[in-house]
């Protein structure tokens, strides 16, 4: 088991997912700008290995207009060499890496420019993953996208086109339950006819539930994890006490995690805390894991 935090490190005065606005894009701005998030992606990187962080999602900012028409940059030769280190420094460090697109990234989407872009910008995610050299246990996952109105036609046409991606795009894609559209059900159902692995996101299944107890929810889950894919990656965060259901907590709920280690206990995945304080939750959370025969300190 690895625990680990998203993209941002609040402790450390450096972010890397600088950006700038469109207007302002030149071709120095934008190798500046690139050099920097690296430089600072190195950093946090450092900073997790130090404090037993294991697990980290890379911001998509990471390359800015990575997957934009206006980038006229050959990245990926320009920076192979800072990639390859920071690749090296991750396995060497015995690290677990993800990225996730944001929510303009919908493989089921009715409109065609927004389905063009989402394969563009998937492709972008991955040539990360793989300029990095991280094996296939290093994902990019997504939500399954939107109903349009017709939710088995929705879901059918996610199918379809996952049919159509290549396959350097497949080995790594996975897909998370949501809040409101498409819950673990679902996402089983899409599994059946890809064999595409789910991460199984523990606050959205309380908000849009699927049936069964959370242990029954684990075993199906797991089940679609293949070897070559790690162990199951599963999200956690709990409610915001001030902002109600929909809401993530802006700390760890010591109580909610402790209790959901030990219900979980049978079954071994890595930890992605879906929490506002980021890393100063994660070390919260590894000092209560200490004594999980899960938890290993690496």
């Amino acid at each position: 088991m690895k625990i680990g935090y998203p993209c941002v490190n609040l402790t450390l005065n450096c972010r890397s997912s600088r950006t700038f606005r469109l207007k302002n894009y030149s071709k120095e701005k934008l190798i500046d700008t690139i050099g920097k998030n690296l430089k600072c992606l190195y950093e946090i990187l450092e900073f997790n290995k130090a404090h037993q962080i294991h697990f980290f999602r890379i911001t998509s900012d990471l390359i800015p207009f990575g997957s934009h028409p206006i980038m006229n940059v050959n990245w990926q030769e320009s920076f192979k060499s800072e990639l390859l280190l920071i690749g090296n420094f991750i396995k060497k460090s015995k690290m677990r890496i993800t990225m996730h697109p944001g929510q303009y990234t919908v493989l089921n989407s009715n409109n065609p420019d927004v389905y063009k872009k989402s394969i563009e910008d998937l492709i972008y995610h991955v040539e990360i993953l793989d300029l990095l050299r991280l094996n296939s246990t290093a994902k990019v996952q997504i939500h399954v996208g939107g109903v349009y109105g017709d939710k088995e036609l929705s879901l059918n046409r996610f199918i379809e086109r996952y049919h159509e991606l290549d396959n350097f795009i497949k080995k790594r894609l996975i897909i998370e339950n949501d809040d409101k559209s498409y819950n673990l059900f679902d996402c089983l159902e899409i599994n059946k006819m890809t064999d595409i692995p789910i991460v199984f996101d523990v606050y959205h299944d309380e908000c849009y539930n699927s049936e069964g107890s959370l242990e029954q929810k684990l075993e199906r889950v797991k089940n679609t994890w293949k070897l070559h894919d790690g162990l199951p990656i599963v999200h956690y965060s709990s409610v915001n006490p001030l902002k109600g259901k929909g809401s993530h907590a802006e700390s760890i709920d010591i109580s909610h995690f402790r209790n959901f280690l030990i219900q979980s206990r049978e079954f071994d995945f890595d930890i992605m805390l879906e929490i506002k304080d980021k890393e100063k939750s994660a070390l919260k959370a590894i000092n209560i894991a200490l004594n999980d025969p899960r938890f290993k300190n690496l």
